[in-house]
């Protein structure tokens, strides 16, 4: 039986994490939406077209060790705003939404957009100036040389261009339940994550 949680928020706000967490309580399937547009976008620093990459995408693109620098993240925002692109990945999305067992997707549009009539939907948030430690803590984790200033302009730019773009802007679906994580650990974020699936499926 399908069951469709989707789970959007902007960046570093711990959708990933909450994501990963709620899919393998449940035993779904997961996919982090966001690594579809850094494979685009990655491929596009090389050179490759935005639309010609988004159509050659393949799974194995999604496992490349360097998709989570700075300059990759800022591609895949740039490669975001594009309508043509967005519609060549939207049928990879929904096939694995709805496939058997029940599926979690993670990104900025799914509640909205790409799966308008999910079981459930929640909305994961934070304080651009928490997000951005956060990022600014897993940087500097991995040796990435930046400050913590950069990196907090960086999250504001991009956050502006996902809630200010004209095709399935960054906002919360309407029947979303909000998490704001600015205060809170990761164990509370998840268990309440938890407890709004599993009243969604008590109300399916």
């Amino acid at each position: 039986m399908a069951f469709t949680i989707a789970i959007d928020g902007p960046a570093a706000a711990g959708k990933g994490t909450i994501s990963k967490a709620v899919a393998q309580h449940f035993g779904f399937a997961h996919l982090d939406t966001g690594l579809l547009y850094r494979a685009v976008g990655r491929r596009m620093l090389d050179g490759v077209p935005a639309l010609a990459a988004a159509r050659a995408l393949m799974a194995q693109d999604l496992d490349a060790e360097d998709l989570r620098t700075p300059a990759v993240a800022q591609a895949a925002s740039k490669v975001a705003v594009m309508p043509e692109v967005r519609a060549e990945l939207v049928d990879f999305q929904r096939a694995f939404a709805r496939r058997s067992g029940g599926a979690v997707l993670d990104g900025r549009d799914i509640g909205t957009v790409i799966c308008p009539e999910a079981e459930a939907k929640l909305f994961v948030t934070a304080s651009a100036e928490v997000r951005a430690q956060r990022r600014f803590a897993e940087l500097a984790g991995a040796g990435v040389i930046t400050s913590y200033d950069r990196v907090l302009a960086d999250v504001r730019e991009r956050d502006a261009r996902d809630m200010g773009r004209a095709e399935a802007p960054l906002r919360p679906a309407r029947d979303a339940v909000l998490i704001d994580t600015s205060e809170m650990d990761i164990d509370a974020a998840v268990a309440r994550a938890i407890d709004a699936v599993n009243l969604a499926r008590r109300s399916t």
